[in-house]
């Protein structure tokens, strides 16, 4: 099975509106970079003459980052201690349009804080600052106390645990029961030795070394990872289970269903440093959209593989993904896009100065005639767009037994042309908006119209462009091909 281009935007294009609550250890992750060429007279280690340093959000935080890369609106909830990270960490979170509402300070904490020294594309040192103890009752009631009001507004749930002390078992409990009764799905990157600490999850996202420690069962071959991811869905109430494996891919299992691996789709592996992070967040927005866990894991897998061939902690924009999944279906998905993307894309191409020619029509039944005219259209400029009329369009233009050809199915087959660079269905009676929204220099019908009866023409010229008629190829049509079968066939048994 395979995912969709055009669901994969439309995905999207609705997380704008889609809250994601994030509730784990954030923290500060710094970064000094440099370069060493000499050995310390005082001791005898290296030297690092720092050329440059700069501060991310780590954690929970590169979840947060993730999230917000992909589109969605998120909200932070944890427990910082009352220091300059702490307020460096806020701040960080507020420049990003992070809702801090449930990012309590506790004075007895340390803001968590790693700082990687970085000299001769290596890594010299880290040193953490960090509090490990679990949270007091005072910070714990304050964030028990604003889960339980306010996870119900939230589409979904992520729990990132790096076990600093935040996710007590009090904290836990608290966040996965109330999100349960408001029927939201919670996603869990696990740590720990046993993960019944998370029971009555939606999902647990462990590698497979967290899954063999959390199992107790060395995983090896595929009956003892049948065997580690049971014993972890029992243990912790799971309805899924999903297991990244690396070079494998990731394993979906399911309390009531088949398992599903999903072979891995990276191309080159540079770090996959923050890869969790990303399947995380990816997955969640696959639940919150709509998808069903096995689509949602097959996007986050996608995703992965584009991270892991980035260096560091990196995320994955929504168009790096689409482009993914289209590069997969290069023969047809690709080329199929919404009238949202195809509008941005235009808009990109006009700015290039490239000249769009736009034509439209049914398409159903392609022949010869239709490929010799679209070749024609094709050479009048830069890109041809293609708006294909939907079946429901078709039904009112031509009658109920038409289209012969679903509008998936026809759309698939154009975009197989050379000659055809976007495909876009439009509902309507008319192309009038899908021309307002491509904005093409070249308007093209057939030859059987006048230029006056071309829909969009006074638009089109409106803004200096034209329109073209191009004459079909002789007897080739349709409706001749309708009639020739039924005269050959019409008559049979």
């Amino acid at each position: 099975m395979s995912l969709d281009r055009r669901r994969v935007e439309g995905l999207f294009t609705r997380l704008s509106s889609t809250a994601c609550l994030v509730i784990g250890d954030v923290m500060l992750d710094e970064y000094l970079w440099g370069k060493t060429e000499r050995i310390s007279p005082e001791a005898p280690v290296q030297v690092v003459d720092v050329i440059r340093e700069d501060t991310r959000l780590g954690g929970a935080g590169n979840v947060i980052n993730n999230l917000l890369a992909l589109g969605c609106q998120v909200t932070a909830a944890s427990v910082i201690g009352d220091d300059v990270s702490g307020s460096t960490l806020k701040t960080m979170l507020h420049e990003q349009g992070v809702a801090t509402d449930a990012l309590f300070v506790d004075s007895d904490r340390h803001t968590i804080k790693k700082t990687r020294v970085m000299a001769n594309h290596q890594q010299i040192v880290r040193i953490d600052r960090e509090t490990r103890t679990p949270l007091g009752q005072g910070s714990e009631d304050k964030l028990c106390a604003w889960l339980q009001a306010n996870i119900p507004c939230y589409a979904v749930l992520l729990i990132s645990d790096y076990q600093k002390g935040v996710l007590t078992q009090k904290v836990l409990t608290t966040a996965i029961t109330t999100a349960q009764a408001s029927g939201i799905p919670v996603l869990v990157d696990p740590k720990g030795n046993s993960f019944a600490k998370y029971y009555g999850a939606t999902c647990l996202t462990p590698n497979r070394k967290e899954a063999e420690i959390a199992s107790g069962i060395t995983i090896h071959d595929a009956t003892s990872l049948e065997e580690a991811a049971r014993a972890i869905v029992q243990e912790a109430g799971l309805a899924k289970l999903l297991i990244t494996r690396s070079e494998q891919g990731m394993s979906l299992f399911s309390v009531d269903g088949p398992t599903v691996h999903i072979p891995t789709v990276a191309r080159e592996v540079f770090d996959v440093t923050g890869a969790g992070d990303t399947v995380l967040a990816v997955l969640a927005c696959g639940l919150a959209g709509g998808f069903s866990m096995e689509d949602a894991a097959r996007l986050a897998n996608s995703a992965a593989g584009l991270v892991v061939a980035k260096m560091g902690t990196a995320t994955i924009s929504p168009q790096e993904i689409i482009d993914a999944i289209g590069h997969q279906h290069l023969d047809a998905d690709g080329k199929i896009v919404t009238r949202q993307t195809l509008a941005a894309r235009m808009a990109t191409a006009h700015e290039q100065g490239r000249q769009i020619v736009f034509t439209n029509g049914c398409f159903d039944l392609l022949h010869v005639g239709h490929v010799k005219y679209l070749q024609a259209a094709r050479r009048l400029g830069d890109l041809l767009v293609l708006g294909l009329n939907s079946d429901a369009s078709i039904r009112r233009l031509k009658g109920p037994r038409r289209p012969l050809i679903g509008e998936e199915e026809r759309a698939h087959l154009m975009a197989a042309l050379d000659c055809i660079d976007y495909v876009c269905i439009f509902d309507e009676d008319t192309p009038l908006e899908l021309i307002t929204a491509v904005r093409p220099n070249v308007l093209v019908k057939g030859g059987d119209y006048t230029p006056e009866g071309v829909v969009g023409k006074d638009l089109v010229e409106s803004y200096g462009g034209r329109v073209a008629l191009i004459p079909f190829v002789d007897g080739k049509s349709t409706t001749t091909i309708i009639e020739k079968v039924l005269e050959r066939y019409g008559e049979e048994e």
